[in-house]
């Protein structure tokens, strides 16, 4: 059943970060890997999603074809790509982790170490899935992610409500095994209702599955929603 419900899915994922110019060389950016996207990503695609990853600069041995993954730099990059792909997307998983901020005016050429400071005048990056959610179809899916340091359930169900995601993934960055740069993660669960649903810390690739799993399940709500309504 579940696959069947995942089969021939049009499912969008951000993944990784993205990089923001301050100078021909250096730019600003975080410390994401993409390794859970990714996952994501693939469990999908083995369960014959049709999947297309919009992915910042990351350093992944996938097993998703070149065809499935449309790379990106920026936060404006991502958002153009994103919005294209999102048109007829059934799910779209928002899991990179944006640079909130990018410089107002980027150097044309390398800026050259000085005696006294530098100041960067950084203005705000656009928000992807703000700006997406605008035009949500009632059939669509969103998942949101929230890595946080704290207030984390606060912050994910913030994000939930203005982002109109079905669903938040939130994970801390202050636990040991979790967040950025780990082959493990643990996460909870926040839905539209508020409820929280805990889990176990786990390899990225078996977290995958669980969220994967998650979407299955408000696949098979929406699908009755729209039916019965």
């Amino acid at each position: 059943m579940k696959n069947e419900l995942i089969f021939s899915k049009k499912i969008v994922i951000t993944a990784g970060p993205t990089r923001e110019a301050i100078d021909p060389v250096r730019f600003i950016s975080n410390h994401s890997t993409g390794k859970m996207g990714y996952a994501i990503a693939e469990y999908l695609y083995s369960l014959g999603a049709q999947v297309t990853v919009v992915s910042g600069p990351v350093n992944i041995k996938t097993t998703l074809p070149s065809s499935a993954i449309v790379n990106v730099v920026s936060a404006d990059e991502m958002l153009e790509t994103t919005q294209k792909f999102a048109l007829d997307a059934d799910v779209i998983i928002f899991s990179a982790a944006v640079a909130d901020y990018k410089c107002e005016q980027i150097a044309t050429q390398k800026i050259k170490k000085k005696e006294n400071s530098l100041q960067l005048n950084l203005v705000p990056n656009v928000d992807i899935a703000f700006t997406i959610s605008k035009n949500k179809r009632e059939e669509q899916i969103f998942i949101g992610f929230a890595l946080e340091t704290e207030n984390g359930i606060e912050n994910a169900i913030s994000k939930l409500r203005r982002k109109k995601f079905d669903s938040v993934v939130l994970n801390l960055q202050t636990e040991a095994g979790s967040g950025f740069g780990h082959d493990t993660n643990r996460i909870q669960i926040v839905n539209s209702d508020e409820t929280i649903i805990p889990f176990e810390q786990k390899l990225k690739t078996e977290v995958a599955v669980d969220i994967s799993n998650h979407i299955v399940h408000l696949l098979e709500e929406k699908s009755a929603t729209i039916y019965y309504a």
